[in-house]
């Protein structure tokens, strides 16, 4: 399986991104996605800075694919997705369907994003008749509903799951985070720069339950695939995807890449990885049960 690192869905600075994507170039991915998929207000690196980013890691062996915005409220939205639909080198990953169809008329191949809430071979074939060659599992959905769907797969259709991350869960047009500061989203004073791993939010018996990131909702545990990864592979996984953090992205990798080359178990580097996590890991959607479950293996 190839290991594939996610775009980033928090707001770092300009000099952090391009730190972080500096030491992304050295990490042992195969496949990097870029761009700002949650906000459209966050200009720390503008689309001229993403295609440089983007041709560096090229540059450094790595499949590059441009994220479209999750969530289009405005024209300058739809300029947006239209420079990074022509943006005349790189595959782009579609996270809605507006980027499907702009997609489709340019008769272009591309990724069909977790956020398109593919549940059944049925959709999937359309989205692969639109030019898909690659769909991204929703986080949601367990391993027998990707069973399910595997056994209709369109040809040529490469099949990835986001393995590890906070998982997002929703968008929203409203931003949670300037709300919680009581400011407007058009003034929210950019809020979410503050918080580079998400706003946690406990419950009020004092438990972990959500983190806010801007108009996103994730959760506040990490979900973690790496003790499940003998049964991706055995499911025909093609790619597994790791979201981007703050602190300790690469160590990440390297356990996914030791796992996937037999040189740890796979239960061993997941506890490895919990072990860093403050609020926890959970991997239930995966076996069919709540999300914010730890289904741990006999």
């Amino acid at each position: 399986m190839k290991l594939a690192l996610g775009p980033n869905l928090f707001y770092w600075t300009k000099q952090a991104t391009l730190d972080f994507y500096a030491e992304v170039a050295k990490m042992s991915v195969d496949i990097v996605y870029l761009g700002e998929t949650v906000c459209s207000r966050r200009h720390e690196l503008r689309a001229e800075d993403w295609l440089e980013v983007a041709n560096q890691l090229a540059d450094a062996g790595k499949e590059v694919v441009l994220a479209s915005q999750s969530l289009i409220e405005s024209e300058s939205d739809l300029k947006a997705l239209r420079r990074v639909v022509d943006n005349g080198r790189f595959l782009v990953e579609a996270n809605e369907m507006g980027a499907v169809r702009l997609l489709a008329e340019h008769k272009l191949p591309f990724v069909a994003s977790m956020s398109l809430n593919v549940f059944n071979s049925h959709t999937l074939q359309l989205l692969a008749d639109m030019g898909a060659t690659r769909w991204v599992m929703p986080p949601e959905s367990g391993r027998d509903t990707l069973a399910g769907i595997m056994k209709e797969l369109p040809a040529g259709m490469e099949t990835e799951v986001f393995a590890h991350g906070r998982l997002p869960l929703a968008w929203s047009a409203r931003c949670f985070t300037a709300r919680r500061f009581n400011l407007q989203k058009d003034t929210c004073e950019f809020k979410c720069i503050d918080f580079p791993d998400g706003l946690l939010l406990k419950t009020r018996e004092h438990e972990d339950f959500l983190v806010i990131n801007g108009i996103q909702t994730m959760s506040a545990k990490t979900y973690n695939l790496l003790g499940e990864l003998p049964d991706l592979a055995a499911a025909g996984v093609n790619i597994v995807r790791i979201s981007p953090q703050a602190q300790g992205t690469g160590a990440v990798v390297d356990l996914f890449r030791k796992a996937l080359a037999g040189a740890l178990p796979a239960a061993e580097a997941a506890k490895t990885a919990a072990a860093a996590l403050p609020e926890g890991i959970c991997n239930g959607f995966w076996h069919g049960q709540p999300g914010l479950e730890l289904v741990e293996k006999a």
